[in-house]
């Protein structure tokens, strides 16, 4: 297993996150999966103390300079259309400047100097149940690309079962070969929705995935609280290397339940509800989720860099607020950094803290959204505690995700008008 020093920023569902609010399935708008995806199996819950403590950041940085959200006005400018349903953003480090775009229904296209490329760059449509909450929700380049010439995805197959995937790229840059596809993981789903879907790599060049406490409405077989599934998670593994058991991978040692038989290797922090997008600080290497609700809030979560073990509350708590018990006060549970009510949106989209360099007034900012209301916020990520961050922006956007380009500059996605589009601050 190695260990990298840089990492290349990377990093909804349109439908899918307006159903991830929801009790139940949800009626998908593409094809339905193929047959129903697998009953959950009872079983015993977990301690929920991890076995390890939390590693030290091993280059620790100088503290980032405060930043005030109400110093600044955002608004998107269209780069192009004729995306169909995207979700997902990514862009390599390999100086091409080109911005990939992952589509619900399976296919991760090409914006090249602001044209979107026509043929796409990977299309596994002919696997994937697109529709609702499933589909191609998740897209990463490995931090050595084009070295490591891999493209990692996370979708719904036919069963509606989660896949983590890799693709090779050939000679020709503009193409991933869908031929040659590696599985690296699966973990079937018991509902339909609530499938996270997000695939970034840390600083420490693991693979990090989000995943969903496996649908329905409030977590019925409490995945989140958990530690025998990966359900309601973010797991982290090393693709890099593969398992004593042959697995197409392996479990980092310092994963804080590695050795401990009551919980699952692959996790590295619980009580998550549907944690759909998330995004590292290139800067900073905290790890930022946004983390959508049931019927009153909406989350952003954060694990300062070398954290791990943390417990997000799920479905113990909703956002700052005890859900369905009397008391949710412990302190095993790590409270969001930020929440907002259903009267301001029903889906959050997280997003990133910006380090690019053309937006100056948004230096250090942390940018997140919601989609059915378009609402954008920003909130100083070197704050710690609870935070009630100001609304800039009323977008009338559908916002499905945001990711950055090589250079760090910020762009969204536009589920329902399959745009594309790059954030602008100005100082207000």
């Amino acid at each position: 297993m190695r260990m990298r020093a840089t990492f290349p920023a990377l990093v909804a569902t349109a439908i899918l996150l307006v159903a991830a609010c929801g009790n139940a399935d949800t009626t998908p708008t593409a094809s339905p999966p193929a047959s129903a995806s697998p009953a959950a199996t009872d079983s015993t819950e977990a301690p929920l103390t991890p076995s390890g403590t939390p590693p030290a950041p091993t280059d620790p940085t100088p503290p980032p300079e405060p930043f005030d959200p109400t110093s600044v006005s955002l608004s998107f400018e269209v780069v192009t259309g004729g995306l169909e349903a995207p979700l997902a953003i990514a862009a390599p480090s390999d100086g091409s400047g080109r911005i990939f775009v992952a589509e619900q229904i399976g296919r991760v296209r090409i914006v090249r100097d602001g044209d979107l490329i026509e043929t796409p760059f990977l299309d596994i449509a002919d696997r994937i149940a697109a529709g609702g909450e499933r589909g191609l929700l998740g897209l990463a380049f490995h931090p050595d690309y084009p070295d490591d010439p891999r493209v990692l995805v996370n979708y719904t197959d036919r069963n509606g079962t989660t896949t983590i995937s890799s693709f090779p790229v050939g000679d020709d840059p503009d193409r991933a070969d869908a031929s040659n596809e590696t599985v690296l993981l699966t973990i079937q789903q018991p509902y339909g929705n609530h499938n996270g879907g997000a695939v970034a790599f840390g600083p420490d060049g693991y693979l990090y995935i989000s995943t969903g406490d496996g649908g329905s409405g409030g977590d019925p077989h409490d995945n989140g609280q958990r530690l025998d599934t990966l359900l309601g998670k973010i797991l982290r593994i090393d693709i890099d290397a593969t398992g004593g058991g042959g697995e197409p991978y392996d479990v980092p040692d310092d994963n804080p339940f590695v050795g401990d038989a009551n919980g699952r290797p692959e996790i590295w922090h619980s009580g998550l509800r549907n944690p759909w997008r998330m995004g590292f600080d290139r800067a900073t290497g905290d790890l930022w989720i946004g983390d959508v609700g049931q019927g009153s809030w909406e989350e952003v979560d954060v694990a300062r860099a070398g954290a791990s073990g943390l417990n997000f509350g799920w479905n113990r708590m909703e956002g700052f607020e005890c859900f369905q018990f009397a008391r949710c006060d412990d302190p095993k549970f790590t409270a969001p950094v930020a929440a907002y009510g259903h009267d301001l949106g029903c889906s959050v989209v997280g997003g990133t803290v910006y380090r690019g360099e053309e937006q100056a007034a948004l230096a250090g900012g942390y940018v997140f959204a919601d989609y059915c209301t378009g609402n954008v916020w920003l909130l100083d990520p070197a704050t710690d505690g609870r935070q009630n961050p100001p609304l800039v922006l009323e977008s009338g956007h559908g916002i499905s995700a945001f990711g950055e380009n090589e250079l760090g500059e910020l762009f969204a996605t536009d589920l329902g008008s399959g745009e594309l589009l790059r954030l602008v601050a100005t100082p207000s």
